[in-house]
């Protein structure tokens, strides 16, 4: 039965490889969209080219290493809807999405995101997206939800161009990207890179990782939040 399932897996994403080819996407895109669709993340077992940039600021190299220290723990992808305290709430630590591990880092650094947020939205909820039907704020999820944190870090931290250009993304630094299947994504840029590009912490799907995503998918954002 494993053999089977395991031919009609290969299959599948043989076929899905196939079609995306067809339509002339890149060889990158043709990997996200299956890293998406399964949940993959690459697990770098050998670190023996990876690059580490030293962190001079305080704020920023414990942002970055509590982002870090994320993916030594097993953590299950979960998008579903939490009932939290507030402020300082979170969900139970092995659960999570992409948006929990900014939030993680952050509040390690000591910045509750989840009353930044919450206490901008009380006053400026029209600029906010209307995205799912709400009347007024919710402190259970709205930290939680990529396109509240985009405007977030629009308003009260830097709005930095998006470029192709590697050296333009820091340590700490926030980028937001629009996935093949249409859904928002968030990560963190870590202090590590590979063949000069700075690596994400992020979770898509598999628990939080350290990969080479950066410019698999469109980048839709880029931020760098550091208050202080």
């Amino acid at each position: 039965m494993k053999k089977y399932t395991s031919i009609s897996i290969i299959s599948c994403l043989a076929l899905l490889s196939s079609i995306l080819i067809v339509l002339k996407m890149s060889e990158r895109n043709v990997a996200g969209i299956i890293r998406e669709v399964i949940g993959f993340s690459e697990k770098f077992d050998d670190r023996t080219d990876w690059k580490t940039k030293v962190i001079d600021d305080d704020f920023t190299k414990n942002i970055v290493k509590a982002a870090v220290e994320q993916t030594t723990k097993k953590v299950i992808y979960d998008p579903a809807y939490f009932q939290i305290d507030y402020p300082n709430g979170d969900i139970p630590s092995n659960r999570g999405v992409c948006t929990d591990v900014i939030i993680r880092a952050y509040r390690s650094a000591g910045v509750d995101l989840q009353k930044e947020v919450h206490e901008d939205m009380v006053k400026n909820f029209g600029l906010y997206p209307d995205k799912w039907g709400l009347a007024e704020t919710d402190t259970n999820i709205d930290h939680r939800r990529v396109p509240n944190l985009q405007v977030f870090f629009r308003r009260f931290g830097e709005e930095l161009e998006i470029s192709k250009n590697p050296g333009s993304y820091r340590p700490s630094d926030i980028v937001t990207w629009d996935m093949p299947s249409g859904r928002p994504h968030i990560g963190l840029v870590s202090n590590f890179s590979k063949n000069g590009v700075p690596l994400i912490v992020h979770n898509i799907g598999a628990g939080p990782k350290i990969d080479d995503v950066l410019f698999d998918y469109k980048i839709s954002g880029h931020y760098r939040y550091l208050c202080k």
